[in-house]
């Protein structure tokens, strides 16, 4: 999408028909330019009406995020948080990927966060790809530079998971569970996702850049893309969450926990982690690297995040890497 197109979306936002030629005097282009960057808008999961004799009108406006409104939610912590909102990328986390490695000697006790309206490349986990419409969800990126090596970072997602969910329910959604290792869901159906990628040395400091992406409200156009059972808190709760203060309580849990992760580990929230693992305890079949599976019930996960497994020739443990983990129907 071209910056035009952003601006002439924000001029519909109030929901009232704008010809366009008002539009393309507005914006200091010509009709057609206008017209043109109002095209192919269903791809992103928006419909804008536009009726010969009274102009275009976008009848589902967009809650836009807004820097000023998140800084204010943030409250107290805003002064450690270097906030970009950017329209349009294909990805927060190749972004920061990148910014992270031009920018190793940053002020220490920064965090800098990447937003975007709408991402174009998002990916998941095993290089799957993330799907979201223009600002039908939550897409950012969180950098964090531990001292420790990767190998000392091991349940950093599952560690993200508790904060995600401790942000659902101190909004008042209930009943959302985890996934091992880094997917949040409601009714078995996906609400948001983690992916984690990391830089630097075996022995540190290590750059972790913490991506996330969560379902507000798709459209039916994104959910004709996605291959699995997925959901959206507009179809939890009935009504669109306010987007600025649900990323600024996200960000503000996510440095909670950071910070206790960076002293202790995975440790502090193992037991909080298992208690919310929808998983806990059901019989599960995982699909290894080598293209064999295993089936067994889960028994909780280790001090490094690992699932533990109980299978017919005894109990085992799998660190996330390649492996998948499946319902047993």
């Amino acid at each position: 999408m071209k910056p035009l197109t952003f601006s002439v979306l924000r001029l519909l936002n109030d929901g009232e028909f704008h010809s366009g030629v008002t539009i393309a005097r507005n914006l200091g282009v010509s009709r057609a330019s206008v017209s043109n960057a109002l095209r192919g808008l269903d791809e992103v999961g928006l419909v804008v009406h536009k009726i010969h004799g009274r102009g275009y009108r976008l009848p589902d406006p967009v809650q836009w995020l807004e820097r000023e409104m998140i800084l204010k939610h943030l409250d107290k912590e805003t002064k450690i948080f270097r906030l970009e909102i950017l329209d349009t990328v294909e990805s927060t986390n190749s972004l920061l990927l990148q910014k992270a490695a031009m920018e190793m000697s940053s002020s220490s006790g920064t965090v800098h966060v990447v937003v975007t309206e709408l991402q174009t490349g998002g990916r998941g986990r095993r290089g799957r790809k993330w799907y979201s419409g223009l600002g039908d969800g939550l897409t950012f990126s969180l950098l964090w530079r531990f001292q420790q090596g990767a190998n000392l970072l091991s349940g950093l997602s599952l560690a993200v998971g508790v904060a995600i969910i401790r942000v659902l329910q101190s909004s008042g959604i209930g009943g959302a569970v985890l996934k091992w290792p880094n997917d949040v869901l409601f009714h078995y159906r996906k609400l948001a996702g983690i992916l984690i990628e990391l830089q630097g040395d075996m022995l540190g400091p290590t750059v972790a850049v913490i991506g996330i992406g969560m379902n507000l409200k798709q459209s039916d156009c994104i959910r004709t893309h996605i291959n699995q059972g997925a959901t959206d808190l507009f179809s939890i709760t009935g009504e669109m969450p306010d987007r600025n203060k649900l990323l600024a309580a996200l960000l503000t849990e996510l440095v909670t926990v950071l910070r206790e992760f960076e002293c202790q580990g995975f440790a502090p929230f193992r037991d909080e982690w298992v208690h919310y693992h929808g998983f806990e305890n059901k019989c599960v079949i995982l699909h290894l690297p080598d293209g064999s599976s295993q089936e067994g019930v889960v028994h909780g996960v280790g001090m490094d995040g690992s699932l533990l497994l109980q299978t017919p020739t005894g109990n085992r443990s799998y660190s996330s890497g390649e492996v998948t983990l499946r319902r047993v129907a």
